[in-house]
């Protein structure tokens, strides 16, 4: 899901949050944690000094936990060794994500896009009320003291911030505190600044959703049906009974599947797999992928159900058809999983007083919280999530329905809910029974000028739309359009004339889902590789025929130049050495700019060898450098590593991949460099998480196009031509 933010719409939330640091504190400005301070929702301080910023995002890798400590860190005046962080409690009310409304969750890229000022405001209250509370012990002006590396100093007097929280807990937090210039910055933008759960994650103290074991507590594994749709009527469950551990099985209240409970999870596994289940596929999807890939490739020659940019797509047809030259191409995406490291699982605990606590790696904890509330007959204050790590989600761990904290909640309800009850999935279970990014085709025809310019872009797209059926349909479709089918095309930052978009919906062979960059996984690819094509027609270097089309002052065309420029001239585009050859690629998504140059050697009958990727990226104030190359390099491998190879495919509407074997992730040898470049920037943040996939893939592309002249149009690439070394 794309979620932009104007420069306009990003200074009227800044100005808004000295409202928001005041919901839910007391009328003398502090909330009482035992032996801690709360001087405002996101920062809490201990009698001892220790300082905890409190993260509204959760960290499934991303690095949301050490950016929004930084944004504390800066403002307070600590050094990262002073600042630790716990996650925040599920409360919309105050810990909403500001670009999605009333709702608590992340997901978009936006962590930083929608916390920057929140965070430094609250930062910045929290230093003045400890100013303001050492001048009155002092009495001195607070314009005279000064904190850096949580000590108080100035007027004669020196003492830790420690010395000063409890009566600065009496202040009232100021609405509009004094914010830092970025000339006083020491650690946004330190490239030195590390990540603050590196240590936990390598020494495997790292507490993670799936570590949690609670006293008697109950696993709980389901047998899922092979086809989407298909209803669980009965089962035998003898051979079940055979399994030492196994407690009981039932077939849950939605007929979804049938529930084992076991001991452990070994048991819970061994029994789930003996289940004999019946089921009813009266409704159950029973294509298969060829089925569907036809579906979808017949809707492309049809016209287009929806006119997304309202433009007159015979005067397109009409400019094309009479262009001095015309390029043509088909493009086909097959379904793809998210496959995360860690399976997914959470875990409800009871408490004595009736509640429970929600134990997960809780990507969007409104909507679970809500769920099981119904579920569970219970009131939102008697229900707690313990937002916990999460190893990895691309978009997995926040499915508008909740499904998986859903069964974790029938599954409870089934009990006599004494007992613990943990939620496993197995990798197969997630490969073969979860979400997936959708199937979708594309058809592009571009006419060019004799001199080389384009007249006419048509561009077809039709797939399985992610947003129509859901919570979140009312504000992602609009005339019929979901906007993340067609976002990174229909709003490209190129200047195409004479550019149509249409888009037709197809049937949803499987529950479809987000995946690392939405729609712009499959548009970049296209409008990419069509600008490659359309160049070489004309006769023009693969950068200068897109600059041409980025010309003017506009914000995006000018920061996508300049991200171009800086890769290709990193790149050192146009002299690769003997033997190898580079494709580039640009796109803007989430707010940001990514270029990538890939340079391969090799050929694609015996093996092509990724040799390096040079990545340039303008995401505004770059708070955390070291980070953002990570998730640079993380989303690069993420869209090469599928592109490579993975699919997910369907026979009789049973997905036939089911574990890495088949569904293989990137290997550490598949890409032997990556260079990342951050261009300094003071525009306001956007996303890092997601950004860097979508060029990767076009210009690895692009790359074997400058190779051998074989343009992959159908995904994954060693399904269609393309070996690797």
């Amino acid at each position: 899901m794309t979620v932009s933010t104007s420069r306009r719409g990003f200074l009227k939330g800044a100005a808004a949050t000295g409202a928001v640091l005041l919901v839910g504190v007391t009328p003398k400005g502090a909330l009482a944690a035992g032996d801690s301070a709360m001087l405002n929702p996101f920062v809490k301080i201990g009698a001892d000094g220790s300082v905890t910023a409190i993260v509204k995002h959760f960290e499934k890798g991303q690095g949301p936990a050490t950016g929004l400590s930084t944004l504390i860190a800066e403002e307070i005046g600590l050094r990262m060794d002073q600042i630790g962080y716990e996650f925040a409690p599920s409360n919309p009310e105050v810990y909403n994500n500001l670009l999605f409304g009333p709702f608590q969750g992340t997901g978009g890229s936006t962590a930083m896009a929608n916390s920057f000022m929140q965070y430094r405001q609250a930062g910045a209250a929290a230093r003045e009320m400890l100013l303001q509370a050492a001048a009155e012990s002092w009495g001195a002006d607070a314009g005279t003291l000064t904190l850096e590396d949580g000590v108080i100093s100035g007027s004669g007097n020196s003492a830790p911030l420690g010395d000063f929280v409890a009566a600065a807990s009496e202040l009232t937090p100021p609405a509009e505190p004094r914010l830092k210039d970025p000339s006083e910055f020491r650690l946004i933008g330190n490239p030195d600044v590390r990540r603050l759960d590196s240590k936990i994650k390598t020494d495997g103290t790292a507490n993670f959703a799936m570590d949690v074991y609670l006293p008697n507590q109950m696993i709980a594994m389901i047998k899922r049906p092979e086809q989407r749709g298909a209803l669980a009527t009965g089962f035998d469950d003898s051979e079940a009974k055979t399994v030492k551990g196994f407690i009981r099985a039932a077939v849950l209240p939605n007929q979804a599947g049938v529930v084992a409970y076991a001991e452990n999870t070994w048991a819970a596994m061994q029994a789930r797999d003996f289940l004999i289940v019946d089921w009813d596929t009266s409704a159950a999807e029973a294509r298969s992928s060829d089925e569907i890939e036809a579906e979808i490739r017949a809707a492309l020659d049809a016209e287009p159900t929806y006119n997304v940019n309202k433009t007159d797509m015979a005067a397109t047809q009409a400019a094309i058809d009479s262009a001095d030259k015309m390029v043509e191409q088909t493009f086909y995406f097959p379904l793809l999983a998210h496959a995360p490291m860690e399976p997914l699982n959470c875990t409800i605990e009871p408490l004595a007083d009736g509640g429970i606590i929600l134990h997960d790696g809780a990507q969007m904890p409104t909507g679970p919280h809500m769920a099981l509330s119904q579920i569970l007959d219970l009131p939102m204050e008697k229900i707690q999530v313990n937002t916990m790590l999460a190893g990895g989600s691309f978009g997995r761990r926040a499915t508008p329905d909740a499904d998986y904290q859903v069964e974790a909640g029938l599954a409870f309800a089934m009990t006599d809910r004494t007992r613990p009850v943990k939620l496993v999935w197995s990798r197969e279970d997630d490969l073969r029974s979860g979400y997936y990014r959708p199937a979708f085709g594309h058809k592009v025809r571009v006419g060019l000028s004799a001199d080389g310019d384009i007249v006419g872009w048509e561009h077809r797209i039709a797939g399985q739309s992610i947003m129509k059926g859901t919570a979140f349909e009312s504000f992602a479709v609009k005339d019929g359009v979901d906007h993340s089918s067609v976002e990174g095309a229909a709003d490209t930052p190129y200047q195409i004339p004479g550019a149509h978009f249409g888009l037709t919906d197809a049937e949803k062979a499987t529950s479809t889902l987000w995946w690392r960059a939405v729609g712009h996984t499959h548009t970049a690819y296209v409008m990419e590789v069509m600008m490659d094509m359309a160049a070489s027609a004309a006769g023009i270097d693969p950068v200068d025929f897109r600059l041409k089309y980025l010309a003017g002052d506009g914000s995006d065309q000018t920061r996508m130049a300049g991200v171009l420029k800086l890769a290709a001239e990193k790149a050192g585009w146009g002299n690769a050495p003997t033997g190898r050859s580079q494709g580039i690629a640009v796109h803007k998504s989430f707010g940001s700019f990514v270029a990538e140059v890939v340079e391969v050697s090799g050929n694609p009958e015996e093996g092509i060898r990724i040799e390096n990727v040079t990545c340039a990226v303008d995401c505004g104030i770059a708070v955390n450098p070291d980070i953002i190359a990570a998730q640079m390099e993380g989303g690069i491998g993420y869209g090469i590593g599928h592109t490579m190879r993975d699919r997910i495919t369907l026979t009789n509407g049973a997905v036939d991949q089911f574990n890495f074997p088949d569904y293989e992730p990137l290997r550490i040898g598949d890409i032997a460099n990556i260079d990342v470049h951050i261009v300094p920037s003071a525009e306001a943040p956007t996303g890092v998480g997601e950004p860097g996939t979508p060029p990767s893939a076009p210009a690895l592309a692009n790359a074997i196009a400058a190779l051998s002249d074989m343009r992959v149009s159908t995904l994954p690439m060693n399904e269609n031509g393309v070996a690797w070394a």
